[in-house]
């Protein structure tokens, strides 16, 4: 696509949201109620003292003309508003804005926002059905929540770092800012289960529904999705170690070195591993009566990934995938960036599209998720200048100072 303005699209058209974060979790929740078409009204500062402004993502990683390109993902959809929330007049501003919202995103350090008088008890006092989703390192309450808290650290108190490493070498992270990522989804979930209450409690007294907060903590949100960490500890006393590419106690699911690259193999069904079996010319495992389900695989997975990593070193990834594909085998290359921009499955799904900045980059960009069938997303505007909407916000309100 080229440039485009259009807003009002998506099951969440006519969702007012100010976003009041920077970085990544914050805006990554307000990215997403975008993407479905919720007017997102981003407040940066502005520039001053030869000082740049805006969410400092803007000027993180790879630039083009001074912008990161991460940026035009990040921010699409979204308005911005330059205002210096250090100031009085400037918070003014954002009272009024927030008194017509629906739902408010921030992930300053606990206790910043009551600073500021914009806490969730002030802001309701006018709008009572507001929503605010609030994302930090450890939540707004517990003996930690005055902590400063990045994501890097909530993956480690959360569980995952531990676990993403070989055995025995140094806890590595996956890549990514996954604690953010997942914390910004989790608060999406949030806000639109909040939603639904609000809906559910219109009345001649509320008649907008009764909003909440929504307390969503980084570490939280990565120890969510640990599966059985805990209750393996409480109930056995067992600490999940690292164990590199595989996924102790169900097997055989690792990743196994062909002569040109890696290959991920899934054969961790009963029928799924019989048919790897017989792909890689080992019936005899196939069959083996011991090795039938998976609590005899698990005890024997050593023999197993060595028959599989010996019969992967003797051929390319493209032979392994065209083989195993064959048996019905979920098998997959580990993609990077190339791989993924010139793969026609993304293609196929709308998960690439092209984009062409204000200043004239053509751009390959991650599209939508989820895929709705009815009501699906879409990028209906590139991400903002910095202040590029602050005149117009403001007329809206009847002002005509920035403050």
């Amino acid at each position: 696509m080229t440039q485009a303005t259009t807003t009002s699209f998506g099951p969440l058209a006519g969702l007012k949201v100010i976003e009041l974060g920077q970085l990544i979790a914050g805006p990554f929740a307000g990215k997403t109620l975008a993407d479905f078409g919720a007017e997102v009204i981003k407040i940066e500062p502005p520039a001053k003292e030869g000082k740049p402004g805006g969410d400092p993502l803007r000027e993180w990683r790879l630039l083009h003309n001074g912008t990161s390109v991460w940026w035009q993902v990040q921010s699409r959809n979204k308005r911005s508003v330059a205002l210096d929330l250090k100031h009085p007049a400037s918070r003014d501003i954002v009272r009024q804005l927030i008194a017509e919202a629906d739902v408010v995103v921030e992930n300053f350090k606990p206790g910043v926002m009551e600073a500021w008088g914009l806490s969730h008890e002030e802001l309701s006092k006018t709008n009572p059905g507001l929503i605010m989703c609030r994302i930090s390192g450890y939540g707004q309450t517990g003996p930690y929540r005055e902590l400063p808290g990045f994501a890097a650290v909530a993956e480690a108190m959360g569980g995952i770092r531990h676990l993403t490493a070989e055995p025995g070498r140094v806890p590595v992270r996956c890549g990514v800012s996954l604690g953010d990522t997942l914390a910004a989804l989790h608060g999406v979930i949030g806000i639109l289960m909040a939603l639904q209450h609000r809906h559910a409690t219109v009345s001649p007294q509320a008649p907008k529904g009764l909003g909440q907060v929504v307390d969503v903590a980084l570490y939280e949100s990565v120890f969510n999705c640990m599966e059985s960490l805990l209750p393996e500890y409480s109930a056995f006393g067992a600490v999940r170690e690292p164990a590199g590419s595989a996924l102790p106690g169900i097997a055989p699911s690792n990743t196994y070195a062909c002569h040109d690259g890696w290959v991920l193999v899934a054969g961790n069904g009963d029928s799924i591993y019989q048919r790897l079996m017989h792909a890689i010319d080992r019936d005899d495992l196939g069959r083996d009566p011991g090795l039938a389900t998976n609590a005899g695989r698990v005890k024997r997975v050593h023999e197993i990934d060595a028959a599989i990593g010996d019969w992967a070193k003797t051929r390319s990834v493209a032979e392994a995938l065209v083989t195993l594909q064959a048996a019905q085998v979920p098998v997959g290359r580990v993609y990077t960036a190339k791989d993924i921009a010139e793969d026609p499955h993304y293609r196929a799904r709308g998960m690439i599209e092209r984009i062409t900045t204000a200043d004239g980059l053509a751009l390959d960009v991650p599209g939508v998720v989820p895929k709705l069938s009815l009501t699906p997303g879409c990028i209906g505007r590139l991400a903002p200048t910095l202040g590029q909407d602050t005149d117009a916000v403001l007329s809206a309100l009847g002002l005509t100072s920035r403050g």
